[in-house]
């Protein structure tokens, strides 16, 4: 220690007690500021790789859970040559008025999957009170405003999906007919369930549903408006 304190002329020779302590104080100094440059390209390192980690890791597990879904007993339909579009035809769980009735879903993945949840909307019709008529979008809160990375897309399909068709929430409706209709006669609203599982859902159907509404399917729906106006019978003046 003196013969270094020498050479860099910390202190001058004869070194004393005091110069000893002088010396291992300045020791210390540089040692802590060696350790600590070196702790901090070591730690910038790893974040960067942490950082890519991160980045890389929504495509492997986009691709996971999509294999996991294939692998079910789901029918997947991909729209593109990527892995972020595509439909999975469900089936209306048992213990509903869904029951028997299949749907085409379409599923887009976001870049930040699974930190973002997935967008999912019906294809062909779905009566439901949180269930857009029209755009077929969702009303689901465990997609919309609590989902985490801990779940997957069998988890929408398994268990999300069929609690919403289990159990309606009338009163946070996107459907506010068919959410009126339940609240009023239960009955009834599960007999026009049944009736759009019979028009819009079968499974021999499905597969050729269009995203955009044709000529037919408007005239079939101006019929079935029409048979409503007749069982309701005529307006009182």
């Amino acid at each position: 220690i003196i013969l270094i304190c020498q050479i860099t002329n910390i202190i001058p020779s004869p070194p004393s007690c005091l110069d000893y302590l002088f010396c291992l104080s300045e020791l210390y100094k540089q040692l802590i500021l060696f350790l600590s440059s070196k702790i901090t390209k070591i730690t910038k390192k790893k974040s960067q790789k942490f950082r890519k980690k991160i980045m890389s890791s929504p495509s492997k597990r986009r691709e996971m859970d999509l294999m996991k879904l294939m692998m079910s007993d789901y029918k997947v339909e991909m729209i593109n040559d990527g892995m972020q579009e595509f439909y999975v035809h469900f089936h209306g769980p048992a213990e509903s008025p869904y029951h028997g009735g299949v749907w085409k879903i379409k599923v887009e993945l976001p870049d930040a999957y699974p930190y973002k949840s997935p967008s999912i909307g019906f294809i062909n019709k779905m009566y439901h009170p949180n269930v857009d008529e029209i755009s077929g979008s969702v009303c689901l809160d465990v997609i919309n405003q609590t989902w985490s990375p801990m779940f997957d897309l069998t988890n929408v399909f398994e268990v999300f999906l069929p609690q919403l068709l289990l159990y309606p929430n009338p009163s946070d409706p996107l459907n506010g007919e068919a959410a009126a209709l339940m609240m009023r006669d239960r009955t009834a609203y599960e007999q026009r369930v049944k009736e759009y599982c019979q028009k819009y859902a079968k499974p021999e159907d499905v597969g050729a549903v269009p995203e955009e509404k044709s000529r037919d399917d408007e005239l079939s729906e101006a019929e079935y408006d029409s048979d409503d106006e007749a069982m309701a019978g005529p307006v009182d003046p």
